[in-house]
């Protein structure tokens, strides 16, 4: 495990929570690094940055691409990186050559992958060739083609005990950290309780060992989001009237002025 996976360990002892953001590219990552504890670049940029339905259609090339970027700026903070669907869940020869190819092109500290018991075994392949794993538990967006049947997770005793299990399976297979997605309070609680790895939350419980959104959430550049989100701030209305007074001074020839014009 890098040294900048085990300060995750010394945060904790702190009894301070774990911040997490993501970042698409190299000007937010720079915004980020050393504010953030670990920085992930996720495949949400297929909704975010390329207008998708879901995060299905994201490519490894695509990830390749935004994780370089974010990688070429990270300095202080934790890098992790998701394994886009259909580059991990088939084989562990397959996942081992990706989660590779995502590290050697990014820099990246570590690979996140969805999925419990399911993808336990291909989890424990990755460690085994020394590549950190963080694994996502809960709701796993890359499973479902159609947000509109996004639930929260957590209230039928099946679904408690496949969470749990889920959670049990990735510990076992050597993954340091998971996220746990869209569950509810008395759920996450629960998992937090048993975990033996750092859980982040994304829709859970302030009592996650850490918390992390996607940054173009919190900054208010969607009118939709889920309710787990908190808008910090309204970048889009704010983005908008700066437009709107370009095109008003574009319009009445007040820009360019003096000061933007070469002599």
């Amino acid at each position: 495990m890098s040294k900048k996976i085990s300060k995750i360990k010394k945060i904790l002892k702190k009894r301070r929570p774990l911040v997490c953001l993501t970042a698409n590219n190299s000007y937010t990552a720079k915004m980020l690094d050393g504010v953030c504890d670990i920085i992930l670049t996720g495949d949400s940029l297929g909704m975010v940055v390329y207008g998708f339905n879901s995060t299905r259609n994201v490519t490894l090339e695509m990830m390749l691409n935004h994780a370089k970027a974010v990688g070429n700026a990270i300095k202080k903070s934790i890098f992790i990186v998701d394994m886009p669907k259909g580059t991990y869940e088939n084989s562990i020869k397959a996942a081992v050559k990706n989660a590779k190819k995502i590290i050697k092109t990014s820099g990246c500290d570590a690979v996140k992958l969805e999925g419990g018991v399911k993808i336990s075994k291909i989890i424990k392949g990755l460690v085994k060739k020394n590549i950190p794993v963080m694994g996502h538990i809960g709701l796993q967006p890359q499973a479902i083609s159609n947000p509109n049947k996004y639930k929260v997770i957590g209230k039928s005793k099946s679904q408690i005990q496949k969470v749990i299990n889920d959670l049990k399976s990735i510990e076992n297979a050597g993954a340091f950290s998971v996220v746990l997605e869209t569950v509810t309070q008395n759920l996450a609680n629960t998992i937090c309780k048993v975990s033996k790895i750092p859980v982040i939350g994304i829709g859970a419980s302030n009592k996650c060992h850490g918390q992390i959104l996607v940054t173009e959430d919190l900054l208010g550049l969607f009118d939709k989001t889920p309710k787990f989100v908190k808008k910090y701030d309204n970048f889009k209305a704010r983005a908008l009237r700066a437009i709107k007074n370009y095109h008003a001074d574009v319009v009445k020839r007040k820009f360019p002025g003096k000061k933007n014009i070469y002599n």
